[in-house]
């Protein structure tokens, strides 16, 4: 989902959506938001 749609479902702001993404990506050392999935996906963090 984009950061517009999360916003929407979660009614925040998109910024807010999108400093917490960033935060997510930062603490799995991920370049990228495919790349946090991927992780998560892999450490079983869902």
């Amino acid at each position: 989902m984009t950061d517009k749609e999360i916003a929407a479902a979660l009614a925040i702001g998109r910024r807010t959506v999108s400093s917490h993404v960033e935060a997510i990506r930062a603490k799995l050392d991920a370049p990228s938001r495919t790349a946090a999935v991927a992780i998560a996906m892999r450490d079983r963090l869902v």
